[in-house]
């Protein structure tokens, strides 16, 4: 396995990691779980969400994909669209933290 290969797995578990560290500290804290109707608003405090949902989006997207197949028979193919959405968006983010944690010298 190449040293990109293992990055990019590194990366891919990171960004889950952090999104669900950070929905469930927003569940915690506001004793609702987040989602992506705070957009919906319109106001300026829907601005605020922006950054705080660009790193939570992946653990949202699979939370909703897995509420719904629950409780309603999905086509397998909406299921595979949104479980590749959402890894897609996990390693992006994921890099992205990478990237932050090595500008800082952390890693």
């Amino acid at each position: 396995m190449s040293p990109e290969t293992v990055q990019n797995f590194i990366a891919l578990g990171l960004g889950f990691a952090i999104a669900g560290m950070l929905s469930t500290g927003y569940q915690m804290l506001v004793a609702r779980p987040a989602s992506f109707h705070a957009l919906l608003t319109g106001n300026a405090a829907a601005y605020a969400h922006v950054p705080f949902l660009v790193f939570a989006a992946p653990f949202i997207i699979v939370r909703n994909t897995v509420r719904r197949e629950r409780f309603e028979n999905n086509n397998p193919i909406g299921v595979a669209l949104a479980t590749m959405i959402a890894g897609f968006w996990s390693l992006m983010s994921g890099t992205t933290v990478i990237v932050m944690l090595r500008a800082l010298g952390l890693v």
